[in-house]
């Protein structure tokens, strides 16, 4: 379909606003995505979802790239998340399609203030995680080692690719979380990690909303442009911003997010 001016310009923005999230936390561009084509552009949510899991395939793209340059991607360990989040990936696109519109939009919005607030209690309460990322926070720390942690491992990352597959979310805020909290990564290399990760994860959800024609490719096309620059520049501002003033902005605009969509959902109904 064609777009007009103001609608190019309103993708544009999305576009930006998805990779500069992507960039400073290795999360996913569907926190800006969805809501934003639902609220202003009056997007199928099904077909919001699938727009955005596109944006974040090429988003993650450009930020895996900037933290590889930098050495701040560790994927051994992390492999065995992304093998069950492709399978899960598959299966969430998979279900979401059998969910009418209604029940969609009302269980992402659901999912997005508490992931908000999450997010906003971990800025506030782990502020000592930087400290960790010394030189001993190397190697032994990093992979994956006992039959049981590959096993956890791999029912974290089919739970994130179900998140993936069902609400659009490429998984990286969850997949960060993992790294960090399970498998005790530094934080830099978490966010890198968790980019290439969601990269896969989002790229196998996409083919799943591709195949049951949910999915805008033009507005993907648009969005994607801003997008490679915001993500590179979100990229750089990770390494300054501290991650309590992170965590904080994140938390503040999931939950906003989140509440937009319920209340315009009851005013809509009404």
């Amino acid at each position: 379909m064609a777009f007009s001016l103001l609608e190019v310009v309103l993708i544009l923005a999305i576009g930006s606003g998805a990779g500069v999230m992507v960039g400073i936390m290795g999360g996913s561009g569907v926190m800006v995505v969805v809501p934003m084509l639902t609220l202003l552009l009056s997007f199928p949510v099904h077909t919001a979802i699938g727009t955005s899991l596109l944006i974040d395939v090429i988003a993650t793209v450009v930020t895996a790239t900037i933290y590889h340059r930098h050495q701040n991607v560790y994927i051994r360990p992390g492999l065995w998340i992304a093998l069950g989040s492709v399978a899960g990936a598959l299966a969430g696109s998979r279900v979401a399609d059998m969910i009418p519109p209604i029940g969609m939009t009302g269980l992402f919005a659901l999912m997005l203030i508490p992931t908000g607030i999450y997010l906003w209690v971990k800025g506030l309460g782990r502020p000592g995680l930087a400290a960790d990322d010394d030189d001993q926070a190397g190697s032994p720390r990093l992979p994956v080692q006992t039959g049981r942690e590959k096993l956890t491992a791999l029912g974290l990352g089919l739970f994130v690719g179900l998140m993936c597959g069902l609400f659009g979310a490429g998984g990286g805020g969850m997949i960060l979380l993992i790294l960090i909290f399970v498998l005790h990564y530094p934080v830099h290399l978490a966010v890198g990690t968790s980019s290439f990760i969601m990269m896969i994860t989002a790229a196998s959800g996409t083919a799943g909303y591709i195949i049951h024609s949910n999915i805008d490719i033009q507005a993907a096309l648009i969005a994607s442009v801003p997008t490679v620059l915001a993500a590179g520049i979100g990229a750089g501002i990770a390494n300054r911003v501290g991650e309590r003033t992170l965590g904080r902005i994140i938390g503040v605009v999931l939950t906003v997010l989140g509440v937009a969509m319920i209340a315009t959902r009851v005013v809509a109904g009404g």
